[in-house]
């Protein structure tokens, strides 16, 4: 299984989370949040292949994780980990099911 490659962006405060998503508010780029659990063994496994695919020039996938940014998950009401919104110029999708995370991710 491979990955389509993304440029991994790990966010460390939820501001910066914020400003992520003020930006597309005006730029209308596509992009991804993956959120994470460090404590979550689906979740390392899926860090870690995204890692080995990262490229600059790639679309933008941002990590946040559940110590670090905690009250982030509130934004688009996630409870499940990992899960993917996909957020893009008309709509926001969720994704909570692993296998349906998989294969978006995958090349």
């Amino acid at each position: 299984m491979k990955f389509k490659n993304f440029n991994v962006v790990r966010l460390v405060k939820e501001n910066d989370l914020s400003k992520v998503i003020k930006t597309h508010k005006k730029s209308k780029e596509d992009f991804s949040i993956l959120f994470v659990s460090l404590w979550d063994e689906n979740s390392e496994k899926l860090l870690s292949k995204l890692y080995e695919s990262s490229q600059e020039e790639a679309e933008k996938i941002y990590i946040v994780d559940s110590f670090n940014m905690p009250h982030s998950f509130v934004i688009y009401n996630t409870n499940v980990v990992p899960a993917l919104v996909n957020v893009k110029k008309e709509n926001t999708e969720v994704i909570d099911y692993l296998p349906k995370v998989y294969e978006y991710l995958e090349a």
